[in-house]
């Protein structure tokens, strides 16, 4: 059979029933293919993301003040204060800046041990 023939059948409402069509049983297997679909998606894709995104949080938390750190521009500093949302960060000698807590992706000392 060509593609074309297979394509039409189905247009048809007359699939063939081999396969998990005819074994789930019409709209139901549809529903239940889409639920292990989404399921599947969950557990490679988001969940992943999402424990990456809370330790990604948790270190941003634990920068205190001395601390190197590198800002998602690539800016190298020490950070001087925190506050709630934000971090004072020296980036030369008496040259400071605030970065949002979320612009800061690593501490330096981390970056070091992750490429050794």
């Amino acid at each position: 059979m060509t593609l074309l023939s297979v394509l039409l059948q189905a247009a048809d409402g007359a699939a063939p029933t081999g396969g998990l069509g005819g074994l789930l049983g019409g709209s139901t297997g549809m529903i239940v293919m889409m639920v292990l679909l989404f399921a599947i998606m969950y557990f490679f894709m988001i969940r992943p993301q999402q424990k990456k995104q809370k330790q990604l949080q948790e270190a941003r938390n634990a920068i205190k003040v001395g601390d190197k750190v590198v800002t998602a521009g690539g800016i190298h500093g020490k950070v001087k204060e925190v506050e709630d949302t934000y971090f004072i960060i020296e980036i030369a000698e008496g040259t400071k800046i605030k970065i949002e807590k979320a612009s800061v992706y690593v501490s330096s000392e981390d970056s070091q041990a992750a490429s050794k």
